[in-house]
């Protein structure tokens, strides 16, 4: 390229006194930028005067195009439990409502009832026609009623029927701590037992401890086994009282665990004078042990006890003999042809109580005595009694103890079927003998030769009575 066409190339791309064109469409093909590159280089010919050089017309802009609907954004996807604003990436997830729970079917116990034949049927063939259509029988459903609490009376107690407060715990004593009820059942031999303790509505609502103790306690194997039922009552004005309670349920228990096996030989062969010496040693020696616990504490002797009241039940179901023996206050009752009858036995005159304080447990097992008469009290049960056949005292073990403030009870009985024995505590001796309704009440539930669960056992028990609020404790034998 001369320099002189570099200058006519020049002047054509700059020249001011070229008259402006109209603007052009730059192209943006291929062949347009060729065709510009090729005037910039050579030059177009010379014009001739006042001729204008002619350009393409230019293309007018394309309308610009409506802009488009906004699109709403799709719905965001949750597929790994976690809610739109939460992050993927780590966080707590959020996790669907579950549907209601679906109520649990009640247990409805059914009745079949065939179909009557058709009339006019022969007997065979209305025979024939019940075996084929057992499938087409009726079948009619009878709800099962919950277990009743309620009351009896004119008018509800004061108190609320459930428990509002509970007892005041302290450190260093939570192994002292009582549950506001203890609920227990068995079934051995000819008899069911059944037994529940509840803190009384007074305590429930003072938030105090239940001052009733329940123990229950099998000991051995087989027929000579033993079942031991002890209650025992607090006094109401002692601060420690539950405790007490506690110790001598839990004394002579191991006192009768020691001796299980003479004990239960005694009943199964009626030595009813070696059983009552037996057991008012025992329970005297556990007294003693109750007043050297008050001593150690720094407490008066009525400070710290409480009431006794045990049951001995065999387990062998060809004896029904049932033991009962204590001290204190409480009740037993007999529910026999559907009536109540209190059976606590009576306690001598003071003027009566002679000689020292039991020492010996009965005597060496003795051979079977040659004869033996069975007499019958006035309540109907029959006592196998000694002979009076001297033997030889066991051997003293320890300094004798001295008796407790109240005379000890015992009473042995044979019990028939269909009878229901009911061991209380005072609590709930009281409104038995008090409240004739809840006798009356008591004695319609359980007229059922069949003990009931410990569910409805402990609903009986509960039945308020106006007046009444200490604590409940009650032992039910049902025998078969």
């Amino acid at each position: 390229m001369t320099q002189q066409g570099d200058s006519n190339w020049w002047d054509k791309l700059y020249d001011e006194s070229a008259p402006d064109t109209a603007p052009a469409v730059s192209g943006d093909t291929l062949d347009d930028h060729f065709a510009a590159a090729t005037r910039a280089t050579t030059g177009p010919p010379d014009p001739s005067p006042g001729q204008v050089l002619a350009s393409t017309p230019p293309t007018p802009p394309a309308p610009p195009a409506p802009p488009a609907p906004p699109t709403p954004p799709a719905p965001a996807e949750v597929t790994d439990g976690r809610a739109p604003w939460e992050s993927r990436a780590a966080g707590p997830r959020t996790f669907p409502s579950p549907p209601p729970p679906v109520p649990p079917p009640v247990e409805t116990p059914t009745v079949h009832v065939p179909l009557p034949p058709p009339p006019g049927a022969a007997p065979d063939a209305a025979e024939q026609g019940a075996e084929s259509e057992t499938e087409a029988d009726l079948t009619v459903e009878v709800s099962v009623p919950r277990p009743r609490t309620g009351f009896v009376g004119s008018r509800p107690p004061t108190y609320e029927p459930e428990p509002t407060a509970l007892p005041v715990a302290r450190p260093g004593e939570l192994g002292e701590l009582v549950p506001d009820t203890v609920l227990d059942g068995a079934r051995y031999g000819a008899c069911t037992v059944r037994a529940a303790s509840v803190r009384g509505d007074s305590a429930r609502y003072r938030g105090e401890p239940r001052r009733d103790a329940l123990l229950t306690a099998r000991f051995g194997h087989d027929e000579t086994a033993l079942v031991l039922v002890a209650v025992a009552a607090g006094s109401r004005a002692a601060e420690d009282a539950h405790l007490a309670a506690a110790d001598v349920c839990r004394w002579i228990a191991e006192a009768v665990c020691r001796s299980h096996a003479r004990l239960s030989e005694d009943i199964r062969t009626g030595r009813r004078g070696d059983l009552k010496s037996g057991l008012h040693r025992l329970t005297d020696r556990t007294y003693g042990k109750l007043r050297a616990r008050a001593a150690d504490r720094g407490l008066a002797a009525d400070e710290y006890t409480a009431t006794l009241r045990c049951l001995l039940v065999p387990a062998d179901p060809a004896c029904r003999t049932r033991v009962f023996f204590g001290i204190g206050g409480g009740g037993l009752f007999r529910l026999r042809d559907g009536a109540w009858q209190d059976i606590e036995p009576l306690l001598p005159e003071p003027a009566a109580v002679t000689g020292a304080p039991v020492v010996g447990f009965g005597s060496p097992p003795p051979s079977p005595p040659a004869e033996a008469v069975a007499s019958e009290t006035e309540e109907g049960d029959r006592l196998t009694m000694d002979l009076g056949i001297t033997t030889a005292p066991a051997p003293l073990v320890e300094e004798p103890v001295p008796p407790p403030a109240e005379p000890f009870r015992f009473r042995a009985s044979v019990a028939r079927p269909g009878d229901t024995l009911l061991l209380a505590s005072p609590g709930l001796a009281e409104p038995m003998r008090g409240e004739p309704e809840l006798a009356r009440e008591l004695a319609a539930r359980w007229a059922d030769a069949e003990a009931p669960g410990l569910a409805a056992f402990l609903a009986d028990t509960q039945l308020r009575v106006t007046g009444y609020a200490d604590d409940r404790t009650g032992v039910g034998v049902w025998e078969a």
